[in-house]
């Protein structure tokens, strides 16, 4: 295995971190898989997985704007640079990165928010995706006052984050609660949370508001009856954050979507139970199980 030196590239005026995993014993061309992480989280945790894929694809593992290392240098910098946190936005971040590295086709594997960017995503460039899969997504139901608290809630979490937490015995685990049914391992869990902390203010509470919002009840389930790359659609059937409901009702809009519920897992499948994670994918992709 061949894990490229972590790079960064300037995608519309902010340096984004980007690195390669690929096989170290071939030399043939390999279609490309890139990953799309999810809100207050990087790439870091799409490693295994991207591991295990690299036998067939080389993986792009990239931090949205505003996370993981993609950070902003400035609070301000994304107003100054006349850049929004519009979902859509960030497809146009994802677009620039594959022009800048020359890939025209891709294949994604994105999870929870960085779902909803891949599914805008796959209609702005429909063209430039093979397959696609979509892990812990779907569509809310708008409820005002329950979202309303939300935003209220989310703020504050953003607001009040310090460096101090990772000092506490079990932050980690306690802060991934939310998120889980099976237990993960425990630097997993320290990744989360460090992740969670040094991520931009500003990128954080305004993804909070353009994710979870009247706008995006309205706009996702157009987004997803008009998909025409084949995608593949995974719950954790024990998800509290997206609950399956609402990934089988995205799947309902189209029928070239393909819906598979992950038994006992809920907000990262891929790390609680990576081997049915793992057939699921391969069955969509049409690969060997082997390695």
């Amino acid at each position: 295995m061949v894990n490229q030196q972590p790079q960064k590239i300037n995608i519309r005026g902010i340096d984004h971190y980007y690195q390669w995993i690929r096989q170290s014993n071939s030399s043939e061309s390999k279609p490309v898989m890139v990953f799309i992480h999810g809100w207050g989280g990087s790439s870091r945790y799409w490693y295994s997985t991207a591991q295990e894929l690299s036998t067939h694809f080389d993986c792009l593992l990239y931090d949205l704007r505003g996370f993981g290392q993609s950070l902003l240098p400035s609070p301000n910098l994304a107003s100054d640079l006349n850049l929004s946190y519009a979902l859509e936005e960030y497809a146009i971040d994802l677009a620039i990165l594959l022009d800048s590295l020359k890939l025209d086709t891709v294949f994604i594997n994105s999870h929870s928010m960085g779902a909803s960017v891949a599914t805008f995503f796959l209609n702005l460039y429909p063209k430039r995706v093979e397959k696609a899969i979509l892990t812990c997504n779907g569509i809310f139901e708008y409820k005002k006052w329950a979202f309303k608290i939300f935003h209220i809630a989310g703020g504050y979490v953003v607001k009040f984050r310090y460096g101090w937490f990772l000092n506490v015995p079990f932050a980690d685990k306690l802060f991934m609660t939310r998120f889980l049914h099976r237990p993960i391992a425990r630097e997993l869990s320290r990744a989360f949370l460090e992740d969670f902390l040094m991520a931009s203010p500003e990128a954080a509470r305004e993804t909070i508001y353009t994710s979870v919002s009247k706008q995006a009840v309205e706009v996702m389930p157009q987004q997803f009856a008009k998909l025409s790359v084949p995608t593949l659609l995974i719950s954790g059937e024990k998800d509290i954050i997206i609950p399956a409901s609402m990934g089988r009702k995205a799947s309902e809009l189209n029928e070239i979507i393909t819906y598979v519920e992950i038994p006992n897992t809920a907000h990262f499948p891929m790390l609680e139970d990576a081997p049915t994670y793992m057939a699921t994918v391969n069955q969509f992709l049409e690969l060997n199980n082997t390695n």
